[in-house]
């Protein structure tokens, strides 16, 4: 199995995955450098992935990486999280969340409904990155993630869902009855219904956060609104 960690120096923090004859796959353009004997090959998608691509801002292309060797991705002042997808698992993850996983994730894309995704700010069409299969994944993360175990509703202001299991559904909901959502001081909540974990980041790295109070701009786009 690859391992996979990570390390924080001078305020960044970037993802090191060791592999021993095994392979891995990341999000294009996450390559800082790599070290040992170690094989960067680029796989063509298919003909869907391809017409998807042009509703989505997520990549279609994920380099492969094989071999032995240590390989480490860009460093953020954002952070990462890395979690395992257990066999029979599938998570659905928010745009630009992906970063890297193992040969044995398979990953896909699914749509949200066509309604949520709309009241929601994200458009008619939006696709989203899916993992099956087992291993290990890294994300892209604003601040600390908590994993939630969710049995009826979670309802949250903004986008601190990173990523949920299948068995939750997405929706737009006001935050309170007509009209009186009207004065309520609060946008729409994104909601998740059903049985199954949530990834959450609660909070932003300080940093990361300073730095966009401070510039307004984005350092691959954090995911905070």
């Amino acid at each position: 199995m690859a391992e996979f960690t990570q390390r924080e120096i001078e305020g960044m923090r970037q993802v090191v995955i060791d592999i021993d004859g095994e392979s891995v796959r990341a999000r294009a353009g996450a390559l800082s450098n790599m070290r040992g004997q170690i094989e960067l090959t680029p796989r063509l998608p298919g003909a869907g992935d391809l017409w998807r691509s042009i509703f989505t801002s997520e990549a279609r292309v994920r380099p492969w990486y094989s071999g032995t060797g240590t390989i480490l991705l860009q460093p953020s002042l954002s952070g990462y999280h890395v979690f395992d997808v257990a066999e029979g698992e599938r998570w659905i993850l928010e745009p630009g969340v992906y970063w890297a996983s193992e040969g044995e994730v398979a990953l896909g894309v699914t749509r949200e409904p066509i309604f949520a995704s709309f009241w929601a700010g994200d458009g008619l069409l939006n696709w989203k990155t899916a993992l099956a299969g087992h291993g290990r994944v890294a994300i892209n993360a604003p601040g600390p993630v908590e994993m939630l175990d969710i049995d009826s509703e979670l309802r949250v202001q903004g986008r601190l869902v990173l990523g949920r299991t299948d068995g939750l559904r997405f929706r737009s909901v006001r935050p309170a009855r007509f009209p009186r959502n009207l004065i309520s001081g609060q946008k729409r909540l994104r909601a998740f219904e059903g049985r199954g974990r949530l990834m959450v980041a609660w909070t932003p790295y300080w940093n990361q956060y300073m730095y966009n109070r401070m510039t307004g701009e984005d350092i691959e786009s954090s995911i905070f609104e």
